[in-house]
Protein backbone atom coordinates (compact mmCIF):
# COMPACT_ATOMS: atom_id res chain seq x y z
CA UNK A 1 0.00 0.00 0.00
CA UNK A 2 1.63 3.68 -1.31
CA UNK A 3 1.95 5.80 1.93
CA UNK A 4 -0.38 8.72 -0.02
CA UNK A 5 -3.50 5.89 0.13
CA UNK A 6 -5.71 6.21 3.11
CA UNK A 7 -5.05 4.73 6.24
CA UNK A 8 -6.51 1.90 7.11
CA UNK A 9 -7.58 2.58 10.83
CA UNK A 10 -8.98 5.57 12.21
CA UNK A 11 -7.01 7.73 14.31
CA UNK A 12 -8.28 10.37 16.87
CA UNK A 13 -6.47 13.48 17.99
CA UNK A 14 -6.54 16.97 16.87
CA UNK A 15 -6.60 18.10 13.41
CA UNK A 16 -3.31 18.02 11.59
CA UNK A 17 -2.13 19.97 8.67
CA UNK A 18 -1.80 17.50 6.06
CA UNK A 19 1.53 16.07 5.29
CA UNK A 20 2.41 17.45 1.70
CA UNK A 21 5.93 14.88 1.48
CA UNK A 22 7.34 12.69 4.42
CA UNK A 23 10.81 13.70 3.10
CA UNK A 24 10.69 16.91 3.57
CA UNK A 25 7.21 17.46 5.79
CA UNK A 26 7.46 14.75 7.90
CA UNK A 27 5.11 14.43 10.86
CA UNK A 28 5.50 11.86 13.55
CA UNK A 29 2.23 12.79 14.96
CA UNK A 30 -0.29 12.52 12.44
CA UNK A 31 -2.87 9.92 12.30
CA UNK A 32 -1.65 8.98 8.75
CA UNK A 33 1.85 7.98 10.27
CA UNK A 34 0.08 6.20 13.30
CA UNK A 35 -1.79 4.24 10.58
CA UNK A 36 1.10 3.66 7.99
CA UNK A 37 4.45 3.96 9.59
CA UNK A 38 6.16 0.78 8.15
CA UNK A 39 5.25 1.70 4.55
CA UNK A 40 6.47 5.26 5.56
CA UNK A 41 9.91 3.77 6.50
CA UNK A 42 9.80 1.69 3.68
CA UNK A 43 9.48 4.65 1.12
CA UNK A 44 12.38 7.13 3.13
CA UNK A 45 14.70 4.45 3.62
CA UNK A 46 15.00 3.66 -0.19
CA UNK A 47 14.62 6.99 -1.26
CA UNK A 48 15.73 9.58 1.56
CA UNK A 49 17.19 7.92 4.50
CA UNK A 50 18.02 11.29 6.81
CA UNK A 51 14.37 12.95 5.76
CA UNK A 52 13.59 16.77 7.48
CA UNK A 53 10.92 18.66 8.12
CA UNK A 54 10.56 22.29 9.69
CA UNK A 55 7.93 21.10 11.70
CA UNK A 56 8.83 21.15 15.62
CA UNK A 57 11.43 24.03 14.60
CA UNK A 58 13.57 21.80 12.46
CA UNK A 59 13.88 18.07 13.11
CA UNK A 60 15.92 15.13 11.18
CA UNK A 61 14.88 11.86 10.70
CA UNK A 62 17.23 8.63 9.60
CA UNK A 63 15.55 5.51 8.49
CA UNK A 64 18.69 3.20 8.18
CA UNK A 65 19.69 0.55 10.73
CA UNK A 66 23.52 1.91 11.02
CA UNK A 67 22.91 5.83 11.21
CA UNK A 68 20.50 5.27 13.85
CA UNK A 69 22.59 2.89 15.80
CA UNK A 70 25.90 5.77 15.12
CA UNK A 71 23.42 8.24 16.63
CA UNK A 72 22.07 6.35 19.51
CA UNK A 73 25.75 5.34 20.31
CA UNK A 74 27.06 9.19 20.32
CA UNK A 75 30.48 8.37 20.77
CA UNK A 76 31.74 11.65 18.76
CA UNK A 77 29.70 13.90 21.39
CA UNK A 78 27.39 15.47 18.60
CA UNK A 79 23.84 14.53 20.10
CA UNK A 80 22.43 15.49 23.38
CA UNK A 81 19.61 13.30 25.27
CA UNK A 82 18.63 15.94 27.24
CA UNK A 83 15.07 15.72 26.00
CA UNK A 84 13.77 12.65 23.90
CA UNK A 85 10.34 13.42 23.44
CA UNK A 86 9.87 15.84 20.72
CA UNK A 87 7.59 19.05 21.13
CA UNK A 88 7.31 22.36 20.32
CA UNK A 89 7.90 24.54 23.22
CA UNK A 90 11.62 24.24 24.31
CA UNK A 91 11.15 23.72 28.67
CA UNK A 92 12.97 26.39 30.78
CA UNK A 93 11.99 24.25 33.79
CA UNK A 94 14.44 20.95 33.09
CA UNK A 95 17.32 20.00 35.01
CA UNK A 96 20.42 21.01 33.59
CA UNK A 97 22.78 18.85 31.12
CA UNK A 98 24.18 16.56 32.25
CA UNK A 99 21.30 15.52 34.41
CA UNK A 100 17.84 16.03 32.27
CA UNK A 101 14.64 15.85 33.48
CA UNK A 102 13.82 12.22 33.60
CA UNK A 103 17.54 10.80 34.52
CA UNK A 104 18.87 8.42 33.53
CA UNK A 105 17.19 8.40 29.91
CA UNK A 106 17.95 12.28 29.82
CA UNK A 107 21.12 12.31 31.08
CA UNK A 108 24.46 12.84 29.03
CA UNK A 109 27.89 11.08 30.08
CA UNK A 110 29.30 10.97 32.38
CA UNK A 111 26.69 11.39 34.68
CA UNK A 112 24.27 9.15 33.01
CA UNK A 113 26.21 5.72 33.92
CA UNK A 114 26.01 6.43 37.54
CA UNK A 115 22.17 7.60 37.36
CA UNK A 116 21.84 3.95 35.73
CA UNK A 117 23.52 2.00 37.55
CA UNK A 118 20.83 2.64 40.75
CA UNK A 119 18.31 1.26 38.83
CA UNK A 120 20.20 -2.34 37.57
CA UNK A 121 19.21 -4.07 40.70
CA UNK A 122 15.92 -3.32 40.93
CA UNK A 123 15.09 -4.17 37.17
CA UNK A 124 18.06 -7.02 37.46
CA UNK A 125 16.23 -10.81 36.22
CA UNK A 126 16.45 -12.48 39.39
CA UNK A 127 13.74 -9.15 40.71
CA UNK A 128 11.67 -9.19 37.90
CA UNK A 129 11.44 -13.12 37.89
CA UNK A 130 9.91 -13.05 41.62
CA UNK A 131 7.00 -10.07 39.62
CA UNK A 132 5.89 -13.07 37.19
CA UNK A 133 3.70 -15.19 39.42
CA UNK A 134 1.74 -11.98 40.23
CA UNK A 135 1.76 -10.95 36.40
CA UNK A 136 0.31 -14.08 35.28
CA UNK A 137 -2.66 -13.96 38.39
CA UNK A 138 -3.78 -10.46 37.24
CA UNK A 139 -3.68 -11.74 33.53
CA UNK A 140 -5.64 -14.54 34.23
CA UNK A 141 -7.70 -12.47 35.94
CA UNK A 142 -8.78 -9.93 33.19
CA UNK A 143 -9.54 -12.34 30.95
CA UNK A 144 -11.72 -13.84 33.68
CA UNK A 145 -13.78 -10.78 33.16
CA UNK A 146 -13.66 -10.19 29.59
CA UNK A 147 -15.00 -13.45 28.80
CA UNK A 148 -17.53 -13.14 31.27
CA UNK A 149 -18.57 -10.22 29.71
CA UNK A 150 -18.40 -11.23 26.11
CA UNK A 151 -21.35 -9.44 24.09
CA UNK A 152 -23.24 -11.49 21.82
CA UNK A 153 -21.10 -11.71 18.59
CA UNK A 154 -18.19 -12.70 21.35
CA UNK A 155 -16.12 -9.74 20.46
CA UNK A 156 -14.11 -7.52 23.15
CA UNK A 157 -11.47 -5.10 22.62
CA UNK A 158 -8.60 -6.64 23.37
CA UNK A 159 -6.25 -3.35 24.22
CA UNK A 160 -8.54 -1.55 26.11
CA UNK A 161 -9.31 -5.02 28.33
CA UNK A 162 -6.27 -6.28 28.25
CA UNK A 163 -3.34 -5.09 27.18
CA UNK A 164 -3.54 -1.81 28.40
CA UNK A 165 -4.17 -2.99 32.11
CA UNK A 166 -1.20 -5.43 32.31
CA UNK A 167 1.85 -3.25 32.78
CA UNK A 168 -0.27 -0.29 34.32
CA UNK A 169 -1.15 -3.16 37.61
CA UNK A 170 2.76 -4.31 37.30
CA UNK A 171 4.43 -1.14 37.51
CA UNK A 172 1.96 0.39 40.21
CA UNK A 173 3.36 -3.03 42.54
CA UNK A 174 6.84 -1.81 41.75
CA UNK A 175 6.34 1.46 42.66
CA UNK A 176 3.48 0.99 45.68
CA UNK A 177 1.25 2.71 44.26
CA UNK A 178 -2.68 2.82 44.22
CA UNK A 179 -3.85 -0.02 41.99
CA UNK A 180 -6.78 1.85 41.30
CA UNK A 181 -4.84 5.31 39.83
CA UNK A 182 -4.50 3.46 36.40
CA UNK A 183 -6.82 5.60 34.74
CA UNK A 184 -4.36 8.74 36.27
CA UNK A 185 -1.77 6.98 34.72
CA UNK A 186 -3.36 6.72 31.22
CA UNK A 187 -3.93 10.08 31.25
CA UNK A 188 -0.73 11.39 32.46
CA UNK A 189 1.05 9.30 29.28
CA UNK A 190 -1.31 10.91 26.60
CA UNK A 191 -0.30 14.33 27.89
CA UNK A 192 3.37 13.30 27.65
CA UNK A 193 3.75 11.23 24.91
CA UNK A 194 0.61 11.73 22.19
CA UNK A 195 0.09 15.20 22.98
CA UNK A 196 3.37 16.96 24.58
CA UNK A 197 2.09 20.80 23.48
CA UNK A 198 -0.49 20.74 26.24
CA UNK A 199 1.38 22.23 28.80
CA UNK A 200 -1.74 24.20 30.76
CA UNK A 201 -2.37 21.69 32.87
CA UNK A 202 -3.15 22.94 36.75
CA UNK A 203 -0.21 21.70 39.02
CA UNK A 204 -2.63 19.86 40.44
CA UNK A 205 -3.86 17.69 37.76
CA UNK A 206 -0.26 16.88 36.52
CA UNK A 207 2.45 13.74 36.92
CA UNK A 208 4.49 15.80 38.68
CA UNK A 209 2.27 16.89 41.83
CA UNK A 210 1.33 13.39 41.38
CA UNK A 211 4.46 12.44 42.45
CA UNK A 212 5.90 15.00 44.50
CA UNK A 213 2.49 13.50 46.71
CA UNK A 214 3.95 9.93 46.69
CA UNK A 215 7.36 11.06 47.66
CA UNK A 216 6.30 13.01 50.33
CA UNK A 217 3.96 10.06 52.00
CA UNK A 218 6.97 7.80 51.82
CA UNK A 219 9.14 10.26 53.28
CA UNK A 220 7.00 10.65 56.57
CA UNK A 221 7.16 6.52 56.66
CA UNK A 222 11.13 5.87 55.73
CA UNK A 223 11.35 2.03 54.94
CA UNK A 224 15.48 0.77 54.97
CA UNK A 225 17.20 0.05 51.83
CA UNK A 226 15.69 -3.47 50.61
CA UNK A 227 12.86 -3.07 51.88
CA UNK A 228 9.72 -1.10 50.51
CA UNK A 229 9.05 -0.03 47.02
CA UNK A 230 10.99 1.31 44.31
CA UNK A 231 10.12 4.87 45.40
CA UNK A 232 11.81 3.98 48.93
CA UNK A 233 14.93 2.77 46.89
CA UNK A 234 15.49 5.64 45.04
CA UNK A 235 15.09 8.48 48.45
CA UNK A 236 17.64 5.85 49.99
CA UNK A 237 20.42 5.28 47.38
CA UNK A 238 22.96 8.13 47.55
CA UNK A 239 25.40 9.27 44.09
CA UNK A 240 28.11 11.07 44.39
CA UNK A 241 27.96 10.60 48.60
CA UNK A 242 24.83 12.46 48.76
CA UNK A 243 20.83 11.70 48.68
CA UNK A 244 19.37 12.05 45.28
CA UNK A 245 17.99 15.57 44.38
CA UNK A 246 14.21 15.61 44.61
CA UNK A 247 13.99 16.51 40.92
CA UNK A 248 16.08 13.77 40.23
CA UNK A 249 13.60 11.16 42.04
CA UNK A 250 10.92 12.60 40.47
CA UNK A 251 12.16 12.59 37.13
CA UNK A 252 13.12 9.07 37.54
CA UNK A 253 9.50 8.09 38.73
CA UNK A 254 7.52 9.43 35.70
CA UNK A 255 10.19 7.79 33.53
CA UNK A 256 9.51 4.37 35.45
CA UNK A 257 6.04 5.09 35.20
CA UNK A 258 5.75 6.12 31.20
CA UNK A 259 8.35 3.64 29.79
CA UNK A 260 7.08 0.90 32.03
CA UNK A 261 3.39 1.50 30.97
CA UNK A 262 2.85 2.82 27.76
CA UNK A 263 5.67 0.96 25.14
CA UNK A 264 4.76 -2.85 26.79
CA UNK A 265 0.87 -2.37 26.05
CA UNK A 266 2.03 -1.12 22.98
CA UNK A 267 4.23 -4.24 22.66
CA UNK A 268 1.25 -6.69 23.87
CA UNK A 269 -1.04 -4.85 21.59
CA UNK A 270 0.45 -5.51 18.50
CA UNK A 271 1.56 -8.76 19.05
CA UNK A 272 -2.04 -9.43 19.87
CA UNK A 273 -2.92 -7.99 16.62
CA UNK A 274 -0.66 -9.95 14.39
CA UNK A 275 -1.71 -13.36 15.76
CA UNK A 276 -5.59 -12.21 15.25
CA UNK A 277 -4.49 -11.65 11.33
CA UNK A 278 -2.27 -14.51 11.26
CA UNK A 279 -3.46 -18.18 12.29
CA UNK A 280 -0.65 -20.34 10.94
CA UNK A 281 1.34 -17.80 13.19
CA UNK A 282 -1.77 -18.50 15.92
CA UNK A 283 -1.43 -21.95 15.58
CA UNK A 284 2.59 -22.92 15.92
CA UNK A 285 2.60 -19.95 18.82
CA UNK A 286 -0.17 -21.98 20.54
CA UNK A 287 1.41 -25.55 19.99
CA UNK A 288 4.97 -24.93 20.11
CA UNK A 289 5.71 -23.65 23.60
CA UNK A 290 9.47 -24.17 22.42
CA UNK A 291 8.82 -21.38 19.81
CA UNK A 292 7.73 -18.63 22.17
CA UNK A 293 11.02 -17.42 22.96
CA UNK A 294 11.86 -16.53 19.54
CA UNK A 295 8.74 -15.38 18.52
CA UNK A 296 8.42 -13.26 21.61
CA UNK A 297 11.83 -11.47 20.20
CA UNK A 298 10.35 -11.59 16.96
CA UNK A 299 7.30 -9.50 17.68
CA UNK A 300 9.32 -7.02 19.59
CA UNK A 301 11.80 -6.76 16.24
CA UNK A 302 9.07 -6.37 14.11
CA UNK A 303 6.61 -4.22 16.03
CA UNK A 304 9.16 -2.26 18.06
CA UNK A 305 6.76 0.64 19.50
CA UNK A 306 9.49 3.05 20.70
CA UNK A 307 11.00 6.08 18.44
CA UNK A 308 13.59 7.82 21.03
CA UNK A 309 14.68 11.64 19.89
CA UNK A 310 17.71 13.60 20.61
CA UNK A 311 18.79 17.39 20.12
CA UNK A 312 21.60 17.94 17.94
CA UNK A 313 24.56 19.30 20.27
CA UNK A 314 27.38 20.19 17.50
CA UNK A 315 26.96 21.80 13.81
CA UNK A 316 27.91 18.57 11.67
CA UNK A 317 26.51 16.57 8.36
CA UNK A 318 24.92 13.04 8.23
CA UNK A 319 24.88 11.62 4.79
CA UNK A 320 25.51 15.06 2.87
CA UNK A 321 22.70 16.81 5.52
CA UNK A 322 23.67 19.77 7.46
CA UNK A 323 22.44 19.19 11.24
CA UNK A 324 22.00 22.74 13.13
CA UNK A 325 23.05 22.64 17.07
CA UNK A 326 19.39 22.77 18.37
CA UNK A 327 17.88 20.72 15.99
CA UNK A 328 15.73 18.14 16.86
CA UNK A 329 16.85 13.71 15.31
CA UNK A 330 13.80 11.45 15.76
CA UNK A 331 15.19 7.87 15.95
CA UNK A 332 12.76 5.03 14.82
CA UNK A 333 13.86 2.11 16.29
CA UNK A 334 10.94 0.73 14.74
CA UNK A 335 12.62 1.77 11.29
CA UNK A 336 16.14 -0.03 12.16
CA UNK A 337 14.54 -3.07 12.76
CA UNK A 338 13.15 -3.38 9.53
CA UNK A 339 15.93 -2.38 7.35
CA UNK A 340 16.74 -5.18 4.75
CA UNK A 341 20.92 -4.18 5.55
CA UNK A 342 20.30 -5.49 9.02
CA UNK A 343 17.89 -8.39 8.79
CA UNK A 344 16.92 -11.21 6.30
CA UNK A 345 13.46 -10.59 5.09
CA UNK A 346 12.82 -7.79 7.60
CA UNK A 347 9.35 -6.84 6.42
CA UNK A 348 8.27 -10.39 7.37
CA UNK A 349 7.20 -12.33 10.53
CA UNK A 350 9.94 -15.04 10.95
CA UNK A 351 8.22 -17.20 14.26
CA UNK A 352 11.02 -18.94 14.71
CA UNK A 353 14.08 -16.16 13.93
CA UNK A 354 17.23 -17.60 15.08
CA UNK A 355 19.20 -14.58 14.75
CA UNK A 356 17.33 -11.58 16.14
CA UNK A 357 19.92 -8.60 17.66
CA UNK A 358 16.84 -5.97 17.06
CA UNK A 359 16.98 -2.72 18.73
CA UNK A 360 13.64 -2.79 19.89
CA UNK A 361 14.81 -1.72 23.55
CA UNK A 362 17.29 1.07 21.94
CA UNK A 363 20.33 0.74 20.79
CA UNK A 364 23.44 2.97 22.77
CA UNK A 365 23.70 3.45 25.84
CA UNK A 366 20.65 4.69 26.96
CA UNK A 367 19.39 1.21 25.73
CA UNK A 368 16.15 0.11 28.39
CA UNK A 369 17.01 -0.69 31.32
CA UNK A 370 13.76 -2.21 32.30
CA UNK A 371 13.95 -5.01 29.25
CA UNK A 372 13.67 -7.57 31.79
CA UNK A 373 10.41 -6.69 32.70
CA UNK A 374 9.18 -5.58 29.18
CA UNK A 375 9.97 -9.27 28.03
CA UNK A 376 8.40 -11.12 30.91
CA UNK A 377 4.78 -8.93 30.74
CA UNK A 378 5.12 -9.66 27.03
CA UNK A 379 5.36 -13.32 27.41
CA UNK A 380 3.40 -13.99 29.98
CA UNK A 381 0.52 -11.56 28.34
CA UNK A 382 0.95 -13.60 25.59
CA UNK A 383 1.32 -17.10 26.82
CA UNK A 384 -1.97 -16.68 29.39
CA UNK A 385 -4.14 -15.02 26.21
CA UNK A 386 -3.58 -18.51 23.90
CA UNK A 387 -3.76 -20.63 26.88
CA UNK A 388 -7.28 -18.71 27.57
CA UNK A 389 -8.33 -18.08 24.19
CA UNK A 390 -7.44 -20.63 21.42
CA UNK A 391 -8.73 -18.96 18.70
CA UNK A 392 -9.30 -15.49 17.90
CA UNK A 393 -9.67 -12.91 14.99
CA UNK A 394 -9.82 -9.14 14.18
CA UNK A 395 -13.17 -8.18 13.51
CA UNK A 396 -11.68 -5.57 10.95
CA UNK A 397 -8.56 -3.08 10.53
CA UNK A 398 -10.94 -0.05 9.84
CA UNK A 399 -11.68 -0.46 13.54
CA UNK A 400 -8.07 -0.50 15.25
CA UNK A 401 -6.79 2.20 16.04
CA UNK A 402 -3.01 2.85 16.58
CA UNK A 403 -1.30 5.43 18.62
CA UNK A 404 0.43 8.90 17.41
CA UNK A 405 3.51 9.89 18.47
CA UNK A 406 6.56 8.32 19.89
CA UNK A 407 5.25 5.40 20.93
CA UNK A 408 3.15 3.11 18.46
CA UNK A 409 0.77 0.36 19.33
CA UNK A 410 -3.21 -0.65 19.15
CA UNK A 411 -5.30 2.06 21.78
CA UNK A 412 -8.35 0.06 20.32
CA UNK A 413 -8.48 -3.81 19.36
CA UNK A 414 -11.49 -5.55 18.80
CA UNK A 415 -11.36 -8.98 18.54
CA UNK A 416 -13.69 -11.96 18.07
CA UNK A 417 -13.47 -15.03 20.03
CA UNK A 418 -13.70 -18.29 18.31
CA UNK A 419 -12.78 -20.48 21.05
CA UNK A 420 -11.63 -20.54 24.80
CA UNK A 421 -11.12 -21.73 28.19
Amino acid sequence: MSIDEQADAPSAGVEKAPVADWATDFDHTHPDYAANAPQIWDELRSSCPVAHTERFGGMWIPTRHDDIKAIADNDNGWYTSHEVVVNDVQDQDLLPPPIGPAPPITSDPPFHADARRLLLAPFGPKEIEKLEPFARSYCHSLLDDALADLDDDQTFDAARAYSQHIPVRVIAEMLGLPPEDGDKFRTFIHHIVENPIDRDLPYEETIDYYFDVEIEKCKADPKPEGEGSLIDHLLNVEIFGEKLAHEHVRGTLILLLVAGIDTTWSAIGSSLWHLAQNPDDLARFRDDPDVRIFAVEEFLRLYAPVTMARRVAEDHELRGCPLKAGDWLLLPFPAANRDPEAFERADEFVIDRQKNRHGAFGLGIHRCLGSNLARMELAVALDVFVERIAEFELIGRNQVRFSTGQIRGPRELPIRVKSFA
